[in-house]
């Protein structure tokens, strides 16, 4: 019988089990801090009973590290494996003050963005709520490893899966990753990316207030299909539609997340779409250049046509920023990600 991951429990989830264990509410704060923090609370708060019957009920493994790669930026990029063998990449971000883990939702993406390598091996399954949080805790425990005093890392789901794709999972692990008694990391630390999957978009409201990003690449719909064969299904306009409800009387601004492709997105049609499209929204114009995989069809533009296009874009008054690239030595960088050849193979089996 295949166990539950013990980080796939909520603060609820854990009272009820720890209740109904013959144990009493008062040991939950102990519980979660042993769980999360030190094992050795368990030793001075924990019955050994009742700690090997939890034992007995629960998996307290987490997923395991196959490879670790680091870049000459200070990126990390961990290849993560899971019981069933299947593997997915995630990324720890150096920035000023702190890290940012960019998680995976999904063993591959069902997706198929040509821009995007995760999209060229299809989506193999949804990850669980206790494997993304799994995730968060081998790249926080390896990130202390090295040094005790760093931060919590922040967090992006930006990396393989569309996370609106698995929405049930990925609000389970949100509502782990956030609780203050828990992980505590807070909504704003997050981020959300999406291509645009339009059921996930209209049930957003039900995960915590976290910051919102859409992969837009394209101001034109025809175009926009190119890059991204949903939007055939969810057009450009029915999307932005979507976003208009979500931050109508709120102060929530949306990231639009830009790919610059070399003789594709960068012409003055394009700053004029753009205006068009977000110049009465509340809208960050997030560059991208783009980052080559292998088989990729797509080139990265020139620096000195990057900065064009971004002042171009702050004439119209749009709030623009040019994203570093991190990580694009050891293939971590955004639209770089996808498993190995081991999960590969596993699938063929």
């Amino acid at each position: 019988m295949k166990l539950i991951s013990a980080y796939s429990l909520n603060q609820e989830d854990w009272l009820h089990l720890l209740m109904t264990s013959g144990s009493t509410k008062h040991l939950l704060p102990f519980w979660l801090d042993g769980l999360y923090k030190d094992r050795t609370i368990w030793e001075r708060h924990v019955s050994p009973k009742l700690l090997e019957d939890l034992q007995q009920k629960m998996n307290f493994s987490l997923p395991r590290i196959s490879s670790v790669q680091e870049s000459q930026d200070g990126t990390v990029k961990f290849l993560i494996q899971f019981e069933d063998s299947l593997e997915v990449e995630t990324v720890l971000i150096p920035f000023h003050k702190r890290f940012t883990v960019c998680l995976s939702s999904q063993v591959g993406c069902g997706m198929n963005c040509s821009f995007c390598y995760t999209g060229t091996q299809g989506l193999k399954r949804n990850l669980t709520s206790g494997e993304i949080v799994g995730q968060y805790l081998v790249a926080r425990n390896w990130l202390k490893n090295k040094n005790s005093k760093v931060l919590n890392p922040s967090i992006v789901f930006m990396g393989q899966g569309e996370p609106l794709h698995n929405l049930t999972e990925l609000k389970k692990a949100i509502s782990i990753l956030s609780d203050p008694q828990i992980l505590g990391i807070g909504p704003k630390q997050m981020t959300l990316s999406t291509v645009g999957y339009l059921p996930g978009l209209k049930t957003f409201e039900t995960l915590p207030n976290l910051n919102l990003a859409l992969s837009l690449h394209s101001p034109f719909d025809e175009e926009r299909k190119v890059l991204i064969p949903i939007n055939e299904r969810w057009p450009l306009p029915d999307v932005m539609k979507e976003l208009d409800r979500i931050t109508e009387g709120s102060k929530r601004i949306i990231t639009y997340e830009y790919l610059l492709i070399k003789d594709f997105n960068m012409s003055d049609e394009h700053v004029e779409g753009l205006y068009k499209l977000l110049g009465n929204r509340p809208a960050i114009l997030n560059l991208i250049p783009f980052n080559p995989f292998p088989g990729s069809n797509w080139e990265r533009p020139e620096m000195s046509l990057i900065d064009a296009f971004k002042e171009k874009l702050v004439t119209k008054k749009l709030r623009v920023m040019i994203r570093t690239t991190k990580g694009s030595d050891i293939l971590a960088a955004c639209g770089q990600l996808k498993v190995n050849n081991l999960a590969r193979n596993h699938e063929k089996h």
